[in-house]
């Protein structure tokens, strides 16, 4: 089964609705920030299934932070990693792997793609499919017998028309 990972699309509906149409998926993961991005894609592509999670940016109390599903036999943790702390470490998501038993555990957050195998778990982070240079995201294969993935890259973004008045805020604005 061929699954296409989306995390961190920060209002870029563009960008998911270009790695669908590059990736064919089986279905589509989003791993929170923004939740109400998914809702054009899911419209655009009704035939396909969709699971979704929160970030730290959406206000959905009445969701869950974290989804165990099976794929093709194969334990997977979905989250945005914010409630994990993974932008400090992994150990809170090591930790939950094994006690969980998960196969892998999908997460974004950090907007840095990550494929990691620590003993049985897979660790993924897609990256950023809205605020990444470059803009990222991922597919995960799911097949009965094994689990693997791969980051792509969608597209540069060219900054060199943008400087950060105010160094260290995170800002920036056009010249």
């Amino acid at each position: 089964m061929k699954i296409l990972i989306l995390s961190d699309s920060h209002g870029d509906v563009d960008a998911m609705l270009q790695a669908v149409k590059k990736t064919s998926p089986q279905m589509v993961i989003h791993l929170g920030d923004c939740w109400r991005d998914v809702e054009p894609v899911m419209e655009r592509f009704p035939e396909l299934p969709f699971y979704r999670v929160p970030g730290n940016c959406d206000f959905r109390p009445q969701n869950p932070l974290e989804q165990i599903i099976t794929l093709e036999g194969h334990r997977v943790m979905i989250c945005h990693g914010h409630t994990f702390g993974v932008k400090q470490g992994m150990r809170e998501a090591e930790e939950i792997a094994k006690s969980e038993k998960l196969d892998a555990f999908l997460f974004g957050h950090t907007h840095r793609p990550l494929v990691a195998k620590k003993g049985r778990t897979l660790f993924f982070n897609p990256g950023s499919c809205g605020l990444g240079n470059p803009c990222t995201y991922g597919v995960l294969n799911a097949e009965r017998d094994k689990l693997n993935a791969r980051v792509y890259t969608l597209k540069e973004l060219d900054l060199s028309s943008y400087i950060n008045p105010r160094p260290g805020l995170g800002q920036v604005s056009r010249i």
